[in-house]
């Protein structure tokens, strides 16, 4: 089911846009300077190995696969000394597909510089690491640096009918049913060989449950073949229905009501349902600050945290950066009492209560702000024996009958409680 033209990709349409490096290199255009190498780098089964066939197979290229888990040195000085022969006699460019190029040692990649620099062979590299660390420099600038994405379920379940249809696929002798489909997407991640791959597991498993001269009508695979197949059971989840809000609403509440074990339930169930795990963890810092508040502090730096190490690491570590995040909400005691301040503040600003900034609080830091009596009688707190300045902040209306921010008596929010009364009481209030 490989793809033998563009039209037959699916996804990537950014990378392969009209004009872009990889499409002219494909459609074998190469400019005053020659065709360049291009860096492939994506997640697995996004197409690389695709798209440097299809860079081959233009312009009448030779082409020429090397593995470096099985190559060295000494294979790819032959690949370099064959492609100048054949440059020299026939005026044909040798594509050299190298495979998991992060895996070859500096010196071996220094091998690859002068093919790559004199233009003696087109190189099209293919990393599922990050090229800045896997890459000597001299390579990478010699060469485009192409990213790949995984692949979204439209594109997904493209490339699964047309397995089914395909004669070089399953020639129309099964059917997938929508259940199954929707399951081996789930599964799939992304990553279209895994998804052929679990579809072609299902149809054997779906023809092993047919009896021997049945009839010749379509196999259904069903979602229990898949289910099989996959050994791993469909987890009942949209990500774009009620599923994906009821799930997020549970693991919330779970959270929120302190069950550890509730909490990681909903966690797995959404991160096996191929839920991004930046959503989730959006999802708990909001909640670290809803929730938990001033009861536990660190509880939002964790999660704060956890969000910006998962967008780093991905999956699937990042499930044990959410679960940690998650533990920590869950056992942390809870107060939502800031949450309930900000919203009786926004409440009175949007009932209209609120008038003028008092006069000693507005800035009096230009011309003519003495003469308006900005900032005038402003007491600096730092000045005061115990750092706190009895003074009016309020607006007029407000002040004297604001009670917004009422600390519980929970976790380290039982201290603030005290502080708060005590201020208050220095305030004036």
């Amino acid at each position: 089911m490989r793809p033998r033209s563009l039209e037959e990709v699916r996804g990537q349409d950014r990378v392969l846009a009209a004009g872009s490096p990889l499409r002219r290199l494909i459609d074998g255009g190469t400019g005053a300077a020659g065709p360049l190498s291009a860096i492939l780098w994506g997640p697995p089964g996004t197409g690389k190995t695709t798209l440097a066939h299809l860079v081959a197979t233009a312009a009448d290229r030779d082409f020429v696969e090397l593995s470096a888990v099985t190559a060295g040195v000494k294979d790819v000085r032959a690949v370099m000394d064959q492609a100048l022969r054949t440059l020299d006699l026939y005026g044909r460019h040798t594509v050299l597909f190298l495979d998991e190029i992060h895996r070859f040692t500096k010196a071996q990649q220094d091998a690859l510089l002068p093919g790559v620099e004199n233009r003696h062979v087109i190189l099209v590299a293919a990393t599922t690491e990050n090229p800045s660390f896997s890459i000597i420099a001299p390579l990478l600038s010699r060469s485009v640096l192409v990213t790949l994405t995984s692949l979204d379920d439209e594109d997904v379940t493209a490339v699964l009918e047309s397995a089914v249809d395909d004669p070089r696929g399953l020639a129309g002798a099964y059917l997938l049913e929508p259940e199954a489909r929707d399951h081996l997407l789930r599964v799939s991640g992304g990553d279209a060989r895994r998804a052929l791959t679990a579809l072609e597991a299902a149809a054997g498993v779906a023809s092993d449950d047919t009896p021997v001269g049945g009839d010749d009508r379509p196999l259904a695979i069903t979602l229990a073949h898949t289910e099989r197949a996959v050994a791993t059971a469909a987890v009942r989840y949209d990500r774009t229905g009620d599923q994906h809000y009821d799930v997020a609403s549970a693991l919330i509440k779970s959270m929120r009501g302190s069950d550890v074990d509730a909490a990681l339930h909903y966690l797995a169930r959404m991160l096996e349902a191929g839920e991004d795990p930046r959503f989730v963890a959006r999802r708990v810092v909001i909640a670290a600050s809803e929730d938990v508040g001033m009861a536990d502090p660190t509880a939002l730096q964790t999660a704060v945290a956890a969000m910006h190490a998962v967008a780093q690491i991905g999956m699937p570590e990042a499930r044990i950066i959410l679960a940690q995040a998650v533990v920590h909400n869950a056992l942390a005691p809870k107060s939502n009492a800031a949450y309930l301040a900000i919203n009786e503040a926004i409440a009175d600003v949007r009932g209209g209560r609120g008038g003028a900034v008092p006069a000693h609080l507005r800035g009096s830091g230009y011309a003519g702000a003495a003469r308006l009596g900005h900032g005038m009688d402003y007491v600096y707190a730092h000045d005061e024996p115990e750092g706190v300045a009895r003074q009016v902040y309020l607006p007029d209306d407000l002040a004297g009958r604001t009670d917004y921010y009422r600390p519980t008596d929970r976790g380290f929010e039982a201290r603030l409680q005290e502080r708060w009364r005590w201020l208050r009481e220095r305030l004036g209030r």
